[in-house]
């Protein structure tokens, strides 16, 4: 039996990762290589990225991949939506801001009062979040110094390899890609001010962007292309999605739920605009008609605050078991709440919405926060149901929320759906399976695909009760 094996850049809002995918006659596995801290950074004028830090990572994860596998033929890099680098001359000019900067709320004010979000919404098909990358180049007068923009994913694979290009499902996100065109609403960009030539050419997953710098590949120890995948994580987390039939929803929960359905053709409703469901592309030209909820986040940063009040860390699965053995009915606040945006003081925040039903002990607190977090995801696998007209029969939970019982039988509960768990790194798998697909290693359509991850990694299953 031929095995195959590719590297894997997985990076997300609070690590990134390096793995190996070995895929051959019924196997599809991951080795992990080095896995790294990421998060926001205080400068001067505000929250940005260790973006310096976070490319070394990368190399250095991929040396030591190379080391181990030295048989690895590609690169494939997904990393989260929004941010980008500005590059002038072959140079980053500074660095990506953090998408949780507060410096975009004057830009969300500026493109409303050029162009309303009910007409944004009919041109790129997405949810109002105020860090989209439109309201981000609105307000950033270094545009008119740079060559070109690049999604963070896209920004590392151009230092890699020279090219600068924009994989489509996280092009996607900027809200200048057309939804039903898929290219650059150029006349958009225009209206807005913003310069068209810093857009550049559009690439699909499976596509070769280059093939690495030659002191990189002397660095990493082999010549190798980089191969577009779903480059926003979450498009290569759904490939991975093993949805069991067509009538399944998914989300992959993180930092953030991804709460939705896969489509093949919009839904530019009033309803749907209300509602705040967005048409991110996916691999293959499938929408992902979703929702972001506030995952996982929520509970990280209460935990945070509380290792930080304590001065000690804390253990995370006994304090979730605690969780599930509290009795009763616990109080609900609302997940998406604009407050809880943004680092800090989570405790407070919450309790602040809670007022005097917030739970006075830290299992009945956490488990507050998760069966808020269900709540979520129940109420906006209902509305994606309705809104795209397909009735649903199961949720696949992918991603580290999937470790999480607790959220995976609170939301089976909440739903009235079963919720199948796994796998843990669907986003990585996707971004293997893409690259092997276009390497000639693996089937061909999205439905084979998935079929390999249900058969060798076999979610586990939460019904209602």
């Amino acid at each position: 039996m031929t095995v195959r094996a590719v590297a894997a850049v997985d990076l997300g809002a609070t690590s990134g990762r390096v793995m190996i995918g070995r895929i051959g006659d019924g196997r599809l596995d991951l080795e992990l290589v080095s896995r790294f801290p990421n998060g926001p950074v205080e400068r001067e004028d505000g929250l940005h990225w260790d973006f310096g830090a976070l490319y070394e990572h990368v190399v250095s994860g991929l040396a030591e991949a190379v080391r181990r596998e030295p048989g690895i033929e590609s690169i494939g890099i997904d990393s989260w939506a929004v941010d980008y680098g500005l590059v002038k001359g072959g140079e980053l000019l500074t660095e990506p801001f953090h998408y949780r900067d507060v410096r975009t709320t004057r830009g969300v004010d500026e493109v409303h009062a050029i162009t309303p979000f009910a007409e944004l919404y009919q041109r790129n098909g997405l949810q109002f979040l105020p860090f989209n990358t439109l309201y981000q180049y609105r307000i950033d007068a270094r545009l008119a110094d740079a060559d070109t923009a690049l999604l963070i994913p896209d920004l590392i694979a151009f230092l890699l390899t020279g090219t600068a290009v924009a994989e489509r499902t996280n092009a996607s996100t900027t809200g200048l890609l057309g939804v039903e065109s898929g290219e650059w609403d150029t006349e958009l960009a225009d209206r807005l001010g913003i310069p068209a030539g810093i857009l550049p050419s559009l690439v699909d997953p499976g596509e070769t962007i280059g093939t690495l710098r030659t002191d990189l590949a002397e660095r990493i120890g082999k010549q190798l292309p980089v191969i577009a995948v779903g480059s926003h994580d979450t498009a290569s987390a759904v490939v991975a999605a093993p949805l069991s039939t067509p009538h399944s929803a998914y989300i992959s929960c993180g930092t953030w739920g991804l709460v939705g359905v896969e489509l093949t053709e919009p839904v530019l409703t009033d309803a749907a605009r209300e509602a705040n469901f967005t048409h991110e592309l996916g691999v293959d030209g499938r929408y992902r008609f979703l929702h972001n909820v506030t995952g996982l986040w929520l509970l990280s940063e209460t935990v945070r605050a509380w290792e930080a009040e304590d001065g000690t860390a804390i253990d995370l699965p006994e304090l979730l078991a605690a969780a599930s053995a509290v009795t009763g009915d616990v109080p609900i606040f609302d997940a998406n709440d604009p407050t809880l945006s943004a680092p800090g003081d989570m405790p407070a925040r919450i309790t602040a919405l809670l007022g005097a039903e917030a739970p006075s002990s830290r299992p009945a607190f956490a488990r507050s926060i998760v069966e808020s977090i269900a709540t979520a995801f129940a109420d906006a696998v209902q509305t994606a149901s309705a809104l795209s007209g397909r009735e649903l029969d199961s949720i696949h939970l992918v991603g580290g929320g999937s470790l999480n019982r607790l959220l995976c039988q609170a939301t089976a509960d909440r739903s009235g759906l079963p919720v199948l768990a796994g796998p843990v790194e669907a986003t990585a798998l996707g971004n293997v399976l893409v690259q092997a697909r276009a390497l000639g290693a693996a089937p061909a359509s999205l439905e084979a695909l998935r079929a390999l991850v249900a058969a060798t990694h076999e979610p586990e299953r939460f019904d209602p009760r």
